[in-house]
């Protein structure tokens, strides 16, 4: 995309004029973020629809590891894990985010995300697997959830399911392109555009944007962040920035526009992600000259800028053996192997000639690894890597934006002047999260942290709103 989509704002005088159907609460995008939000709803007894752009839900989560963290789960303890909780994750989070990312969003996600995962355990039969044997960058102790498939797919199919179970009405192939609101600033409907080219209305009584980031829109990439410019997006193509250009047209607050999720681990040319678990193991990556370039366990968000910096903006993930196992584990690892991506090499001379670099720089970098002194970008190697070595070709990626509509901690969205809109509410890839305004900000699992936890909490927010209006005379 090479422009900004057309989102528009209607007003109506009254409320009810010219709506195909109404609800309680509407939720615009079928992600993980939205799937959550419904079916928390309807736990509360809430009547709302989803309307999702694609033909299948799916978004930017079935395009991830579908990897979560929480604290203080069922999961958790079950997995022996019993010295985690809110406030500890918390403090990871803006460890990560150098003090930069908001204090009470950051309190309320670390607060909800392990009710949410429970509740979606007991309730939905999402039945959660805790990531043992390795801790992703950031975190002090392991708290990854997933799903035993370890994919983002597998994550949204079973809450595709529960939602089906449920009997949550998800509108697919709705395109929503306006948002309807009354003199009051208050949101009483959507107009969404189908693919036959008709146009429906929906009423609401509170809305929650649970869309996109903008990752997939060239043109506020290049002006937001213009180190990414020119990155691979291994993100949805639906991530066009619709939330941020409706909250402009509203007067609403943005935050962190800055922050996002790198990766620089991307297969290229296959196009897969490769798990950073392997460099957290003692993996490494070298250039096109045969040399490391930054320390690969501060992130890897932060290492796609690294990786694009490089020479043709190419590095190379090398590893041996007990590390290749290790990779296997994950499905995106052995589906780039499938397409070709491994490079088994019985040398560091045949490993050089792969690569393309002097044989004798390579090694000295592998040397590096078994030396006493601390390297110069302070990583310390608890082992060297042994014959025969395998190499991914890699490049950085741009995956998905952390910065978007400002809210207040029960994720309504803030106007300018901090008051909050009355019923709009914001959450996932729409809303700001907690990873700061820059690159190094992001914690493993900051996305879908911000989803699912986001979701919850809009739900939370959205069924108050909807009781209290029916409380009311």
């Amino acid at each position: 995309m090479t422009g900004n989509p057309s989102r528009l704002i209607r007003r109506l005088a009254q409320a009810e004029a010219g709506a195909d159907m109404r609800v309680p609460v509407a939720i615009v995008g079928g992600g993980a973020c939205g799937l959550t939000a419904a079916l928390m709803l309807a736990d509360a007894g809430v009547a709302c629809v989803v309307l999702e752009r694609d033909a299948l839900p799916g978004g930017s989560t079935a395009l991830s590891s579908g990897f979560i963290p929480a604290p203080g789960t069922r999961t958790q303890r079950a997995h022996g894990v019993h010295d985690d909780s809110a406030k500890r994750f918390a403090d990871d989070i803006q460890a990560k985010a150098h003090g930069r990312a908001a204090p009470a969003l950051v309190e309320a996600y670390a607060a909800c995300i392990g009710p949410a995962l429970d509740a979606l355990q007991q309730r939905h039969g999402l039945q959660w697997v805790l990531l043992d044997g390795f801790l992703y960058p950031g975190h002090s102790v392991r708290r990854m959830h997933a799903l035993p498939q370890k994919t983002g797919a597998s994550l949204m199919a079973a809450l595709q399911s529960a939602v089906e179970t449920a009997g949550i009405p998800v509108l697919t192939q709705a395109l929503v392109d306006t948002l309807v609101l009354d003199a009051e600033d208050r949101v009483v409907g959507i107009d969404c555009l189908r693919p036959d080219g008709s146009r429906e209305s929906l009423a609401c009584d509170a809305l929650l944007l649970a869309c996109n980031g903008f990752g997939g829109n060239t043109q506020m990439v290049r002006a937001l962040l213009p180190e990414m410019a020119e990155a691979t997006f291994g993100g949805h193509i639906g991530n066009d920035g619709s939330a941020i250009l409706w909250g402009e047209s509203l007067g609403a607050r943005l935050s962190d526009l800055g922050g996002y999720q790198g990766h620089g681990s991307w297969v290229t040319p296959q196009g897969a992600l490769m798990s950073w678990a392997v460099m957290m193991e003692g993996g490494v990556q070298v250039n096109c000259e045969g040399r490391r370039f930054h320390d690969e366990t501060q992130g890897y968000s932060e290492a796609a800028v690294h990786v694009l910096a490089q020479p043709s903006a190419i590095a190379w993930n090398v590893f041996d053996a007990p590390l290749l196992a290790l990779a296997r584990s994950f499905p995106d690892f052995r589906e780039a192997e499938a397409a070709g991506a491994l490079r088994c090499c019985e040398s560091v001379a045949t490993l050089a000639d792969c690569i393309g670099c002097e044989p004798t720089v390579l090694q000295a970098t592998l040397d590096a690894m078994r030396g006493s002194a601390s390297p110069s970008d302070g990583r310390v190697f608890a082992r060297g890597l042994d014959a025969p070595y395998f190499a991914v070709r890699v490049t950085g990626a741009l995956f998905h934006t952390q910065g978007g509509l400002d809210t207040a901690p029960d994720l309504r969205v803030l106007r300018h002047d901090g008051a909050p809109f009355a019923n709009l509410l914001a959450a996932g890839g729409a809303a700001g999260g907690v990873s700061g305004d820059a690159v190094w900000g992001y914690l493993s699992g900051n996305g879908l942290l911000s989803a699912v936890a986001g979701g919850y909490i809009a739900a939370r927010t959205a069924a108050a709103l909807i009781q209290s209006t029916k409380a009311s005379p």
